[in-house]
Order: C-alpha cells, then sequence, then structure tokens
C-alpha cells in the first residue's frame, strides 16, 4: 500500500462495565488503514465490529490503546475540538438512517451544514446538488416516511457526505434492503469513493459488498483475526 497512513490503531482495547462484572468487547487491535482505501470489517454479531467503528470515528473512547487520525491521537480532542473534527472529517451511516422525520429529503441533507454555520440558501444549493447525484432529484421534498428504505438510506449517505469529509464509516449499510437494492447501495457506496477519493470503512454482513471493496477485515470475540486484500 503506497498511499500514506490515515489511521493507525495501536493496541487497542475496550472493555465496558456491567452490573455482572467486567466484558472485553476489544482486545489487542492492531491495524493501518491508507487514504483510498475501501476496508470491510466482517464478524459476527457482537464481535466488537461496531465498536469499532465507533471508536475510529471519535464517538467513543478506548480503555487502552491509541488511535491516530493523520498523526493526531484522538485521545487529545476534547469537547469542542472533537466535535469539530467529527464534523469536518467524518461521514457517518447507520442501519436504520436515522433520518428526522418531520424534516424532507433536502431539510435532511441540509442539517450539518446549517449546524456549520452555512446559510440556508447555499446549504439548499449544496443538498440539492448531493441528493441528484446520488438519483433522488425527484424526491427532494419528501419526508423519510414517504421514502423507500432504499431512498432513505441514499437520503443517509447523501448527509454524510454534504461536508465532504475524508473518511465514510457506515454501519451495516445494506442491512435492512433486499438483495436488489443492497446491490445498488453497494454500486452507489463505490461510485463516491471513486468520484470523491473516499477512504471507507463498512461493518458490513453482506458479503458481495465485502468482496466488492479493497481489503476484509475480520474480527471475533474482540480480536483482529485475519487482515486481507481482496
Amino acid at each position: 500500500m503506497s498511499d500514506p497512513v490515515m489511521i493507525d490503531v495501536s493496541n487497542l482495547g475496550k472493555t465496558f462495565k456491567t452490573p455482572g462484572g467486567e466484558i472485553d468487547v476489544l482486545h489487542g487491535v492492531n491495524l493501518q488503514i491508507c487514504a483510498g482505501e475501501r476496508v470491510a470489517v466482517v464478524g459476527t454479531s457482537g464481535a466488537g465490529k461496531t465498536t469499532l467503528m465507533h471508536i475510529l470515528g471519535g464517538l467513543d473512547r478506548p480503555t487502552s490503546g491509541d488511535v491516530f487520525f493523520k498523526g493526531t491521537n484522538l485521545a487529545t480532542l476534547r469537547g469542542a475540538e472533537l466535535d469539530s473534527f467529527r464534523n469536518r472529517t467524518i461521514g457517518f451511516v447507520f442501519q436504520f438512517h436515522q433520518l428526522l422525520p418531520e424534516f424532507t429529503a433536502v431539510e435532511n441533507v441540509m442539517m450539518p451544514l446549517l449546524i456549520g454555520g452555512l446559510n440556508r440558501l447555499k446549504a439548499e444549493k449544496q443538498a440539492t446538488a448531493i441528493l441528484s447525484e446520488v438519483g433522488l432529484e425527484k424526491r427532494l421534498t419528501h419526508k423519510p416516511g414517504a421514502l423507500s428504505g432504499g431512498e432513505q438510506q441514499r437520503v443517509a449517505i447523501a448527509r454524510a457526505l454534504i461536508r465532504e469529509p475524508q473518511l465514510l464509516l457506515a454501519d451495516e449499510p445494506t442491512g435492512n434492503l433486499d438483495s436488489r437494492i443492497s446491490d445498488e447501495i453497494m454500486l452507489l457506496l463505490n461510485q463516491m469513493h471513486t468520484s470523491r477519493g473516499l477512504t471507507m470503512v463498512i461493518v458490513t454482513h453482506n458479503l458481495d459488498l465485502a468482496n466488492s471493496l479493497d481489503r476484509i477485515l475480520q474480527i471475533e470475540d474482540g480480536i483482529l483475526t485475519s487482515d486481507n486484500l481482496n
């Protein structure tokens, strides 16, 4: 891999405290992800995949070890500085879309720009453009309840990419979709990678999606058990 290292994970561990005792969710994970890579994270339910994604995105903190993003240790970021890093650098896509039901597609996609201080007219123009890019130019004013599952996921992808992040983190982006729509979302993600030069880390049970990416990380019982190039 000749591209520069974007993410460097060293001896990562995560433990959750429960009434029944401590549970090790991740243990001794070491990996590097280079700029421009498309990486699938696979494993059984409860293996630690989503926890790893949350730590990579600064949504959670490790119990031990370090995560460096382009040389910056995420553990050193706090409060507004961490929020700014996430908003500027990372786009998140979740299995259940997490769209705001009372807002239209274009309003949902505008939201990160408005939060970032962009005026409404410019935000709407940018949101309209990216929704057209993901094939929803005729669904701009529809609210989530009037959209299909695949259309809702396209809105979620557009929202994740509206601030032109360097890294896209997706958790089961095809998990609730039938095979045809899953294939469409898989194709869309790969198109976005090509057109935007994204680095992508995708947690998935969809082996077709995993095999379409550059590399597959297998996690079982919190341990990185394999790391293979496709």
